[in-house]
């Protein structure tokens, strides 16, 4: 049954999705340093949901400006509030969380601020040839789960090695495969950060080149020079 066509753009299919997401990670962060289940399961599947609103957007024409940054907020809190945690749990590798806060924070607004200086339809759309084929949307769904699960690992190691694979804790395995890729996706943080930073450089160079080409003339048009 299709949904009848309205304009209210906060009760939206993907943005309802959205909110829900929000209450999954709210009840994540409360239980997160003492009942490793409910946090755990709330996390996942707060994360997960990402993929279900994208669909959702899709499916019933429902994409909009306010529901993709309302999912880059989530996803931005959600690591964020995971990675606190870690830090308290691991203090000795605190600097390395710390980082990754800041440059997943940083890196994510300023690209995202950029795109709308620019006026582009989507975040998704760059023509750098990294960021073309990192939306890919293969590519985007693999590089975002793959972080997701090695933080996840690395909470759920602090409560329990979780299933033994020949004697090696899985959740181990998981984490030391996917650990590589929970770099390389901050490196390509980094380079959203520099592709963000050149364009917006472009932009202001562009206004500056306005400004100076709307300057008056030091003489007045028509006056003759004695």
């Amino acid at each position: 049954m299709a949904l009848a066509e309205h304009d209210n753009v906060f009760i939206f299919v993907p943005n309802i999705i959205g909110y829900a997401r929000i209450v999954l990670a709210l009840i994540a962060f409360w239980f997160m340093s003492t009942n490793y289940v409910i946090a755990g399961w709330c996390y996942i599947i707060s994360a997960l949901l990402d993929a279900v609103d994208g669909h959702a957007a899709r499916a019933f024409n429902q994409s909009t400006r306010f529901g993709a940054m309302l999912d880059q907020l989530t996803d931005r809190c959600g690591t964020t509030g995971l990675l606190v945690t870690l830090s308290y749990f691991y203090p000795n590798y605190m600097f390395w969380f710390q980082l990754s806060i800041a440059i997943d924070v940083a890196c994510h607004w300023l690209y995202m601020q950029t795109s709308v200086v620019v006026g582009r339809t989507s975040h998704k759309v760059n023509d750098n040839f990294v960021m073309r084929i990192y939306y890919q949307k293969d590519v985007l769904t693999f590089m975002c789960c793959a972080n997701e699960l090695f933080y996840v690992c690395l909470y759920l190691l602090h409560f329990t090695y979780g299933p033994l694979i020949l004697g090696a804790s899985l959740f181990k395995i998981l984490a030391f495969l996917s650990g590589p890729f929970a770099v390389l996706k901050a490196l390509i943080s980094v380079m959203h950060a520099y592709v963000a930073g050149q364009d917006l450089a472009a932009v202001d160079v562009r206004e500056r080149q306005e400004k100076r080409n709307k300057k008056p003339s030091s003489e007045p048009s028509g006056k003759k020079i004695e």
